[in-house]
C-alpha cells in the first residue's frame, strides 16, 4: 500500500521546480494534492502530473503572504476533501544583493513570502490537524538559514526564521499528534545553477563532499520521509540535504 493512500497534501510553490517534484512524489505515494502557487497559469502542468498518476489535484492560485487568501485556500481544501493531512511550505523567493544595498522593499518581500507565508499556512492547517489529532507539516528552509550567505541577508534571515518557527510549531502541536519538521537544502540543480560559468560551478562543487549538486528529487524524497510514518518519532528537526556541506 502506498504511504499516503487516502491522504490529502497541500504544497505551496508547487507549480515548478522543487515544489512540482514534491507534488509528484506525494501523488506517487497515493496522496491527493492541493497545488498552490501565485501564478494561476503555471498550475495546470503540475495538476496534470498529479492526475496522470491517478490522484486528485486541486490547483489554487494563492498569495501565500495574504492572510485572508491563505485561510480561504485551506477552507476550500477542507470543503472539497474534508481534511488536510500533510502541509508542505515550499513557496519562496530571492532578491539577492549586498546588505548595504538592500532596500526595505527587497527585505520585506522575501520575509513576506518565505517566513510569513510559512506561518500563515501552518496556522491555518494547525487548527484542522489539531482537531483530527494527526498531521505532518514540512517546511522547506535552506542551508543559507544555517550558515548565512553573502548577498542573501533577507533570504538567510527568512530561512533561519523558518527553522525556528518549525521548532515552536512542533512544541505547540506535539500533544495533539501533529508533527512539524524542516528540510534545509544545499545547492540544488536548477536553471540558476545551470547558468553558472564552469569556473563558478567548480568552485561551488569543491565545497560539496559528495561532489555534485542536489536534485529536486532529493528534496522530494526527504519530504516523503518526514511526512510519513517512517519518521513518526521525529518532530522539531531540520533535515540537512546538502551533500555534506554542513555536518
Amino acid at each position: 500500500m502506498a504511504a499516503f493512500e487516502g491522504k490529502v497534501a497541500v504544497v505551496t510553490g508547487a507549480a515548478r521546480g522543487i515544489g512540482q517534484a514534491i507534488a509528484q512524489r506525494l501523488a506517487q505515494e497515493g496522496a491527493d494534492v492541493v497545488i498552490c502557487d501565485l501564478q494561476a497559469e503555471w498550475l495546470a502542468e503540475t495538476a496534470g502530473i498529479v492526475e496522470g498518476l491517478g490522484r486528485k489535484a486541486l490547483p489554487l492560485a494563492v498569495d501565500v503572504g495574504d492572510s485572508e487568501a491563505v485561510n480561504a485556500c485551506i477552507n476550500e481544501v477542507v470543503k472539497v476533501f474534508g481534511k488536510v493531512d500533510i502541509m508542505v511550505n515550499n513557496a519562496g523567493i530571492t532578491k539577492d544583493t549586498l546588505l548595504v544595498r538592500m532596500s526595505d522593499d527587497d527585505w520585506d518581500a522575501v520575509l513576506r513570502v518565505n517566513l510569513k507565508g510559512t506561518f500563515l499556512f501552518s496556522r491555518a492547517v494547525a487548527k484542522h490537524m489539531m482537531k483530527q489529532r494527526s498531521g505532518a507539516i514540512v517546511n522547506i528552509a535552506s542551508i543559507s538559514g544555517v550558515i548565512g550567505t553573502a548577498g542573501q541577508a533577507n533570504y538567510a534571515a527568512s530561512k533561519a526564521g523558518v527553522i525556528a518557527l518549525t521548532k515552536s510549531t512542533a512544541n505547540e502541536l506535539a500533544a495533539r499528534g501533529v508533527r512539524a519538521n524542516a528540510i534545509a537544502p544545499g545547492f540544488i540543480s536548477s536553471k540558476m545553477t545551470d547558468a553558472l560559468s564552469e569556473d563558478v560551478r567548480k568552485q561551488y562543487l569543491s565545497r560539496i563532499p559528495l561532489g555534485r549538486f542536489g536534485t529536486v528529487e532529493d528534496i522530494a524524497n526527504a519530504v516523503v520521509f518526514l511526512a510519513s510514518e517512517q519518521s513518526s518519532y521525529m518532530t522539531g528537526q531540520t533535515l540537512h540535504v546538502n551533500g555534506g556541506m554542513v555536518m
